[in-house]
């Protein structure tokens, strides 16, 4: 996984229609790329960007209501116009999508595969969406320079995603000696949690129980589905258990998701002195 940097920057957003659901043109400090944001219905305003015929890499992103995860599609393009055009035409699952060229046009068609395969094997791992993807595309051979101006290219590209609320390709930072974990403990069953900036971890091993309480909130009972499908629950002994660390939206989630049932976050979790998480957070603030 790719090295956040910890030092202030700087990102620019241009609201082409002056509304903050239209077309978005995003550039960072000291970086020649460029990323362009745009819901599908005005799809036919962004053909006549100038952007929309370079060479590229492009994720399309689905919201869909009967889905736990967001759909996501990660596709590459020499240029993207052609490959937006066929999917405008022929998939149906996205409603916006966001794809990123170089200012200078210097990105080639090995470039934009290397970041593509990057991204889709990168999805897989963290598990925060459903892929559209069949297959992980294999790398291309780059050169070493190249490969390392790809990694820069992949680190930027990252940081616009997380301005733009799309977070499913990272998986959650591991806690360290600091991280002040959470506890879950209910009918004999153990879970343990942290707070990150944005959502809450649980770790691998964490467990929960098989069925859900009937009067589960549905949207928890698709999510818990999903992520047995997925493979971040796994069966055993009776019970499911956590095969890896995972992050969620927030502490309520995690807790509902691990109890099977509807849970505040804020009451369930609770440290090793028995303290809940909501008292925590009120200590913090005076």
């Amino acid at each position: 996984m790719t090295t956040q940097p910890q030092r202030p920057f700087s990102i620019s957003i241009l609201l082409l229609d002056g509304t903050p659901d239209g077309i978005k043109i995003v550039e960072k400090s000291n970086w020649i790329g460029k990323g362009v944001a745009f819901p599908r219905g005005r799809f036919a305003d962004l053909r006549r960007r100038k952007e929309f015929g370079y060479t590229g890499v492009y994720v399309l992103v689905g919201e869909g209501d009967t889905q736990a995860l967001p759909t996501i599609y990660v596709g590459e393009g020499d240029p993207v116009a052609d490959r937006l055009t066929n999917h405008y035409k022929q998939k149906d699952f996205w409603s916006t999508a966001v794809f990123f060229t170089s200012k200078d046009e210097n990105l080639n068609k090995a470039h934009v595969q290397y970041l593509e395969s990057r991204l889709i094997a990168m999805a897989k791992e963290a598990k925060r969406c459903i892929l559209d993807n069949g297959n992980v595309p294999q790398s291309p051979s780059l050169s070493e320079l190249d490969m390392a101006h790809m990694d820069v290219f992949l680190d930027q590209m990252l940081l616009v995603f997380g301005v733009l609320g799309i977070g499913v390709f990272q998986k959650p930072s591991a806690a360290t000696s600091s991280t002040e974990l959470l506890y879950v403990k209910a009918k004999g069953l153990k879970a343990v949690g942290y707070e990150v900036d944005d959502g809450f971890v649980v770790q691998a091993g964490s467990q929960s129980p098989r069925e859900h309480v009937p009067s589960t909130p549905e949207p928890i009972v698709r999510l818990r589905q999903t992520l047995l499908s997925q493979g971040v629950f796994i069966e055993e002994k009776g019970l499911w258990k956590m095969a890896m660390d995972y992050k969620f939206s927030s502490s309520s989630t995690a807790a509902a998701v691990l109890l099977a049932r509807s849970a505040n976050g804020r009451i369930e979790w609770k440290d090793a002195h028995g303290r809940t998480f909501g008292a925590i957070q009120e200590a913090r603030v005076g």
